[in-house]
């Protein structure tokens, strides 16, 4: 019976690995510019040892301008769409999970409101002048400031109590959510000249993705998601709460502390390449719910696949409805994402 769970598990993530990569062809094919849509699996087929002239012979009549949009414009964004997905959704699940609380998302803490904060500071003080910097430091000052954020929360929801409970810990995010808020808002009214500049950065900027900013998460995705999956188990034991956790023989203070942490580290990082996309944390695990069941077993596998493959498909829109200009991508994840969790709320089917 066991062995028919494992295999059912192993099911269903390979059925959402295989759609994850039919959504990212998709997306790749999706362009104002470049080859006809059906040239660019032939493409990337043909660069394939094996697969090229010197091969089976296929061959896509792509030009070099043509290829450099699809390997150094599409790509980087459909897989920094992918891994964002599928991070801020580990995320959302990661802490649902630890909070015993389906509303929440990974940006509970405080991580979206310090990695704005930081990148208004950055944006107001330096200005255009950044862009002759040798590396861009909105990122790193929007990493930094989220990790902070979140630490400092932490501590704040430690100091009453917040190592042992969950509650004091959501209030003490609401709390500094609140505050890196006000501080972003005065900083705006004093510098009402890059208000433009900062509200296109907080609602997400795929459109400026490169292999660089790919490189720059990849390890601190690689590590949160590691961490995350490996405590996918104790997410399921503290359903049943902190006292009956702990008397199973959980050390639940120790395992809240490492999912935040690490939920924590994957999402500053991804936001601080991508903006505030809002919604995709907080929605996305509830679909794999709907679809796979409520242990944490199946939903954290599952919301990377799913959130990575949610994110590549909602950016397709992003830049069609308006070509040549584009819909800020955390636009289209509000679209998406309000009505389907009302749909959820409406029909009562929100699990924890």
């Amino acid at each position: 019976m066991r062995r028919e769970h494992r295999l059912s598990i192993t099911a269903k993530v390979s059925l959402s690995v295989l759609v994850l990569v039919v959504i990212a062809c998709t997306g790749t094919m999706t362009g104002p510019a470049g080859p006809e849509w059906w040239r660019v699996p032939l493409a990337l087929l043909e660069r394939i040892p094996g697969f090229g002239e010197s091969g089976l012979g296929i061959s896509s009549g792509v030009t070099e301008r043509e290829w450099s949009i699809i390997w150094d414009i599409r790509m980087p964004r459909v897989v920094l769409a992918g891994i964002v997905g599928a991070t801020l959704s580990l995320g959302g699940a990661s802490y649902q999970g630890v909070f015993r609380n389906p509303l929440v998302d990974p940006y509970l803490l405080g991580a979206a409101a310090g990695g704005g904060l930081g990148a208004t500071l950055v944006i107001t003080t330096v200005g255009s002048d950044r862009l002759e910097w040798p590396v861009d430091p909105v990122p790193l000052v929007a990493f930094v400031f989220a990790l902070g954020t979140v630490a400092l929360t932490y501590l704040v929801g430690a100091s009453f109590g917040g190592m042992r409970t969950s509650s004091t810990l959501v209030l003490a995010g609401v709390a500094m959510v609140s505050l890196t808020t006000a501080i972003q808002t005065f900083i705006l009214q004093r510098n009402s000249d890059v208000v433009r500049e900062v509200y296109n950065w907080i609602l997400g900027r795929l459109a400026t993705a490169s292999w660089g900013d790919v490189v720059l998460v990849l390890p601190y995705v690689a590590l949160s998601t590691t961490v995350l999956l490996f405590h996918r188990r104790h997410l399921d034991v503290l359903r049943v709460g902190d006292e009956e956790a702990a008397a199973l023989g959980i050390p639940v203070a120790r395992v809240r502390l490492t999912v935040v942490v690490a939920a924590t580290l994957g999402t500053a990082a991804v936001v601080a390449v991508s903006g505030l996309i809002g919604f995709v944390g907080l929605v996305v695990p509830h679909m794999v719910r709907l679809m796979a069941g409520s242990t944490y077993r199946v939903v954290i596998p599952l919301a990377v696949t799913v959130g990575g493959a949610f994110l590549i498909l909602a950016d397709i829109p992003g830049r069609t409805l308006s070509s040549p200009a584009e819909v800020p991508i955390g636009v289209v994840t509000a679209f998406i994402g309000a009505p389907f969790f009302i749909i959820l709320l409406r029909t009562r089917q929100v699990s924890r």
